[in-house]
This record gives C-alpha cells, sequence and structure tokens, in this order.
C-alpha cells in the first residue's frame, strides 16, 4: 500500500467532506494559503514531461518604511531514471536530463532559487555498504559534470541552484563528503555545504562512505534572501536548525533520502517546527520510488536479506515561520513545488512572538560546556534521604 498511496491530502480531498475539508486542512497546515498560478508553459512542460507541478503564495503584512522581499523558490523530488544495472554514465545522464526538463520548467515558473534532493545524480546506494560501483559517483566541485551541468543552468537562467552531491575532495587524500552545492545565478559556486550529521540507523549506513561534514552552518547570501542547506539527518537534530538562524539564514533547504518505515511519521513535524523555532522558511526535500541493487544486503538489524532499501516517500513540502506550509508533493511521483515567499515575514514573526528575545543563548551555552566536561554531574534533585 505505501509504495501506492499518492498522498495524505488527495486522501483527505477524496474523504472528507467539502464543509469541512477546510477546516481539517486549517489544523493540519496552518493558513490557508493562495493558489499560486502556475504558468500555461511551465504547466506544459509538467504535462509533456509526467512530472506534478503545485504552488503557493506565502504573504506577509505590508510595512510602510521597506518593500516586500519577493523571492520565488523551488524544489524537486524525483525518481532515478534508469535501474542501477545501467552503467554509471547512463545512469548520471538520464538523471541530469530528467532534471534539465524540471528546472525548464522552474525557470518558466519564474523561480529564482531551487534545491535538487539529496545525491540527486546517483541512486541512493548507501545502503549497500559497496563501495564500488558507487564512489565511481563521487566527484570534484571544479570538475565534476553534475557541478559543471547545474552552473550552466543557473546561468543560462538566472537562478540560484542548490545541488547536493556526492563529492570526492581530491585535495584531502580523496575523501568522500555528502555536499550542497550552492551555485550563483551567475553560475559560480558560492560555496559548499557539507552534512553535519550521519545516520546510523537501519539500513543507512553512510557512515561507510562519509564522516559529519566539516564546514559547520554556513550561510550564503544571494540576490533574493540568506540560504543555508541542512542535509538530510541534520533536521533530526534541533541545535543544528538553530544554529542556521543564528547565522542568518532566511531559507533553510533539507534535501534528503528517507523511507517510510522509518521516518515518514517524523517527515511533516520536523522542519516545519524548525520554521517556527527559528523564524525563518524551511523547504523538506525527498526522493521518490523504490531503488532496487544488484546484489542483495543486511545491516546487523536481524532482518533477512533484501535488494532495496524502501519506498522514498516524495511529500515535498515548505513551511514558513508563522507554521503554515504548503501541501505536500505526491509520495509517487516526480514533482516540482513553487513557492513565492516573502522573506519580511521572518522579521515579522520574530517581533509577534518573540523567540530570539527570550532565546537564552547564554544559559544553554553554560549549560553545554558544562556538560562535555568529564566530570559533570547532571543537576537531579530528588528527596533527601534521613
Amino acid at each position: 500500500m505505501s509504495s501506492d498511496f499518492d498522498s495524505l491530502e488527495r486522501s483527505l480531498e477524496q474523504h472528507i467532506p467539502e464543509d469541512e475539508l477546510r477546516e481539517v486542512k486549517r489544523i493540519l497546515y496552518g493558513k490557508e494559503l493562495q493558489k499560486l498560478e502556475i504558468p500555461s508553459a511551465a504547466q506544459s512542460i509538467a504535462d509533456s514531461k509526467d512530472f506534478e507541478i503545485n504552488g503557493y503564495r506565502f504573504g506577509a503584512q505590508f510595512e510602510t518604511l521597506r518593500p516586500p522581499r519577493i523571492v520565488r523558490v523551488g524544489i524537486v523530488q524525483n525518481k532515478i531514471v534508469l535501474p542501477t544495472t545501467e552503467c554509471l554514465n547512463a545512469q548520471r545522464s538520464a538523471l541530469h536530463y530528467r532534471i534539465a526538463d524540471i528546472i525548464s520548467a522552474a525557470a518558466a515558473a519564474n523561480v529564482n532559487i531551487l534545491c535538487l534532493q539529496e545525491t540527486w545524480h546517483m541512486p541512493f546506494a548507501f545502503c549497500t555498504r559497496e563501495k564500488m560501483p558507487w564512489c565511481q559517483f563521487a566527484e570534484t566541485i571544479k570538475e565534476g559534470p553534475t557541478v559543471r551541468f547545474c552552473q550552466e543552468l543557473a546561468k543560462h537562467y538566472n537562478m540560484v541552484i542548490v545541488s547536493p552531491i556526492l563529492e570526492r575532495d581530491e585535495t584531502h587524500g580523496d575523501v568522500i563528503w555528502n555536499t550542497a552545492v550552492v551555485i550563483s545565478n551567475s553560475g559560480k559556486v558560492l560555496g559548499i555545504s557539507r552534512k553535519n550529521h550521519i545516520p546510523r540507523v537501519g539500513d543507512f549506513n553512510e557512515s561507510t562512505y562519509y564522516n559529519e561534514g566539516n564546514t559547520g552552518h554556513r550561510v550564503f547570501q544571494t540576490q533574493w534572501g540568506k540560504i543555508a542547506v541542512a542535509i538530510c539527518y541534520e533536521r533530526h537534530h534541533p541545535q543544528s536548525w538553530m544554529m542556521y538562524g543564528i547565522n542568518g539564514a532566511e531559507i533553510v533547504f533539507n534535501p534528503s533520502a528517507t523511507v517510510g518505515g522509518l521516518s515518514e511519521p517524523l517527515w511533516g513535524i520536523e522542519a516545519r517546527n524548525a520554521a517556527i523555532a527559528n523564524s525563518y522558511f524551511t523547504c523538506a526535500i525527498n526522493r521518490v520510488g523504490t531503488e532496487y541493487f544488484p546484489n542483495e544486503f543486511t545491516s546487523g538489524d536481524g532482518q533477512a536479506a533484501h535488494k532495496d532499501l524502501g519506498h522514498f516517500y516524495g511529500s515535498s513540502y515548505v513551511a514558513a515561520p508563522d507554521g503554515s506550509r504548503t501541501p505536500g508533493l505526491s509520495r509517487i511521483r516526480d514533482g516540482l513545488l513553487v513557492t513565492e515567499m516573502d522573506l519580511n515575514l521572518c522579521r515579522q514573526v520574530k517581533d509577534h512572538w518573540g523567540f530570539r528575545m527570550t532565546q537564552r543563548l547564554d544559559v544553554y551555552a553554560d549549560a553545554i560546556t558544562n556538560a562535555l566536561r568529564p566530570d559533570y554531574q547532571p543537576p537531579v534533585f530528588g528527596e533527601p534521604s534521613d
């Protein structure tokens, strides 16, 4: 059922009476968002290339001393195109062609900043623990074909593109990183952000390939605002989300690859909660489909040997600092979600809720410093003994 169930939103629309549906959506998703009209050219591309396209608008209150700061953001979810048994170059090229089509639709929809899913240029093979052939997908920032591909598209469409890849670091011993490359609308690389937290759960055997990143919590100034990238497993760590906010991010992308049996009940909560707690926009992106590998694998968890990680359930969405969020994209189809947001909402929510003013970072800094000491004793108090 999981890999056939299209989306929670579609099920609600099919089974809840119309007069109740608006109230249900208000409770689930916050204030009702205005639908964004998708240009006919973009819709035509989506129809002919068989992917979903939806759009929504996040507004902000009018300010007399500050103009609106409008940006259109696109997030992309997709399946792999060819089986994992095909030659690697063919697999990567097929994904390049697929993404080129989707980005052309994003450009037709006037997207300014676009983010792709985690390691989008390859199957998510880290469950296998096999070094060959999958490590061959790793590429350098300066010469990598996927980086160059995205640079060309970014310059051609005047669009900032966040491209999460498997990085080969030739400068430091050919080690591999899970990295997001942030490319300016000029086509130049603004910088990179490496995955801060690596999962060690179930079939997610990623520490076989790469370690925790060493780039910290970088924020990138673009023409349309300050953005950051919290890759996949970082969404489970509130402290990581917090640091991007402290460093000034206004939009934080969370490109991911996660499966229904593991994380789906958490999916709609974590990025949305981060948007609320840190007064910025969050974009949760997940790949789609089930990827089968040539050889069976196990992960020491008592499960029978198998050839797939599970169903990647898509459901990509965007959340705002006021707690509102878009419906998710499909659980089973490729898709492009376009959102128009007024970044003035970030400061307006800070003023309204006062989360930053009441944050007490000094208290937590001292407490965490103490907790890291070898002789630390938690301040737990109980009834004194006689």
